[in-house]
């Protein structure tokens, strides 16, 4: 029962709804029956709500996942540091942490100028076409490397993402010479990025980011601001 709950759960990614009883079932991969038997729990204890547009994610699981302790730390000693970075920069800041071969976004703090992002807080990217990603992978334990560098290497927009394994291994190489890392259009047709890690006691656990259109990429201003920032953190959580 946990387990088909979960995966009713997990299939409003990564919008949260609303969705119909039909595209929660298909998305689940469960007999309609079992989602709507299974729906009318998770709308009694709160953690799905009912709309008439369909069902969405609840108030309840919004409030669980603020009170996670891992992730609760990290971001509360990270925000005073993606403020400093965005008083600098006045661009989108972003902080994201390793899952598997993804980057899970756990903190954000939007730019003025608002442009279209896929990131999220709490949503999920590769980790081989983000910066955020490179700039942990590049620091991560060798077996990680190995994983992601062995797996077909994803696409997410236009033709610009890093699909060569050898190509993917050198733009880390580089990464552990500067500190930074960065993403051309990877992710975002018309946006960028850059990076840097973030270490507790030398192990690399987050990194943070800087997004900005390509009209104001300026890799020069914006990667002193973004290894200021990941520096400071990783002194605070290393103390």
């Amino acid at each position: 029962m946990v387990e088909k709950s979960w995966l009713v759960l997990d299939a409003f990614r990564p919008e949260g709804g609303p969705l119909r009883l039909d595209e929660l079932a298909a998305r689940a991969g469960l007999p309609r029956s079992t989602v709507h038997r299974l729906l009318t729990r998770l709308v009694a204890a709160g953690g799905v709500e009912r709309s008439p547009d369909g069902f969405h994610l609840g108030r309840k699981l919004f409030e669980l996942g603020a009170v996670v302790p891992s992730e609760r730390g990290l971001r509360e000693a990270a925000l005073p540091f993606m403020q400093d970075l965005y008083i600098a920069t006045h661009e989108a800041v972003h902080m994201g942490v390793m899952d598997g071969r993804d980057v899970v976004y756990v903190e954000k703090i939007y730019g003025h100028a608002v442009f279209a992002m896929p990131s999220r807080i709490g949503g999920r990217l590769p980790l081989a076409c983000t910066a955020i990603g490179k700039a942990m992978l590049a620091f991560a334990g060798p077996e990680v490397l190995t994983d992601v560098l062995a797996a077909p290497l994803p696409r997410v927009a236009g033709d610009q993402a890093v699909v060569d394994p050898k190509e993917l291994a050198g733009a880390l190489a580089e990464v552990r010479t500067t500190g930074i890392a960065y993403e051309y259009e990877e992710v975002q047709l018309g946006g960028c990025s850059l990076a840097a890690p973030v270490f507790e006691r030398g192990r690399v656990v987050a990194a943070l980011s800087v997004a900005v259109p390509v009209e104001r990429f300026q890799p020069v201003r914006l990667a002193p601001a973004v290894k200021t920032a990941a520096l400071g953190l990783s002194r605070l959580l290393s103390r």
